[in-house]
């Protein structure tokens, strides 16, 4: 009987101490954004790496096919409630789907004097843009000021009138109403095919339990290239972040947008969620964890030569792997 009770014992705490950890995972997978995460106990080596994806290189224009591109499956998504998008890969605070779109959209280019124009010291209202002047010199048209008529009222309020008893009346001018103020340029959003910039962040771990090295996908986000003439910062503006876990979803959910294009047969398209679990896109590394946070071209001090590092950052990540299998 006591050998019974303690197999009895025994088995419940197992079974707590199972279902312990698999809540503990699925936490995990909620707050970073992991689709598969790795329990901690069987992680040997890990290291946090960003990198950059131009949907425009060949070997991922598949994922940006036309009127399927992977920005337009994320963005439509987002529209519809679909899914949640991030202010950073933090994946702590969010945007809203007016946010997004505000992100998406760039105002068109207003007729603005240039810094030499201005040093020359002429004025805006020397273009005829935003003043009555015709800008070729002619003065202003002087609007008559409307009036209406009203029954003429003495000092004391009261209606005055005539020795026949009809009312006097009076035309007296209407206050205008005071001009408004322009409005501000309009914007637009971005074409989805201008959006080929994103940047993925990802947990390099080796798995001592299956003795492999795994890319966990954390987020991705979109960018606004820097490239692009509208967009006058000069700069890659974030759109918005979205968990990997969130877009798997999303690819699944929609499986005749999320496409993955096979230019060799019609027949073999897949989903862009399996074409990111199978690596079917190419990159490059911006940035590798460092107690500074600084991107790869920040430490090196300049694009080319962080190009250069980013490349023997990749050759020390696979080189480490092999080096694992030597002991």
């Amino acid at each position: 009987m006591n050998k019974f009770l303690s197999f009895a014992a025994l088995a419940a705490s197992l079974s707590l101490s199972v279902s312990a950890s698999a809540q503990e995972q699925a936490t995990t997978a909620s707050s970073n954004g992991s689709y598969r995460p790795i329990p901690n106990s069987d992680i040997m080596f890990r290291k946090t790496v960003w990198r950059a994806i131009d949907l425009r290189e060949k070997q991922n224009k598949p994922m940006f096919s036309e009127g399927k591109e992977i920005s337009r499956v994320i963005l439509e998504a987002v529209k519809r409630g679909e899914l949640q998008a991030y202010r950073n890969d933090s994946l702590t605070s969010t945007f809203t789907p007016t946010e997004v779109t505000t992100n998406f959209s760039y105002a068109e280019a207003t007729n603005e004097l240039s810094a030499e124009e201005k040093a020359a010291g002429f004025t805006q209202e020397d273009t005829g843009f935003g003043s009555s002047d015709d800008a070729w010199g002619a003065p202003p048209k002087k609007s008559s000021a409307a009036t209406k008529t009203q029954p003429k009222r003495d000092k004391n309020g009261k209606i005055m009138k005539d020795k026949n008893g009809k009312t006097i009346m009076e035309k007296v001018p209407v206050a205008s109403a005071a001009p408004a103020k322009p409005a501000g340029p309009p914007s637009y959003e971005y074409r989805f095919k201008d959006i080929y910039q994103m940047e993925l962040k990802e947990d390099m771990i080796f798995d001592k339990k299956r003795s492999r090295m795994y890319h966990d996908i954390k987020s991705i986000t979109l960018l606004v290239p820097a490239t692009l003439s509208s967009n006058t910062s000069g700069i890659e503006r974030p759109i918005g972040t979205f968990k990997y876990a969130d877009l798997v979803r999303v690819f699944r959910a929609n499986p005749d947008k999320a496409i993955w294009f096979n230019p060799q047969n019609d027949a073999q398209h897949k989903n862009l969620a399996d074409a990111f679990e199978l690596w079917l896109f190419n990159s490059y590394i911006v940035k590798v964890s460092n107690p500074s946070d600084s991107r790869l071209d920040e430490i090196y001090g300049g694009q080319q030569q962080g190009i250069l590092a980013a490349s023997q950052a990749a050759a020390d990540l696979i080189e480490y792997e092999y080096s694992l299998w030597s002991f």
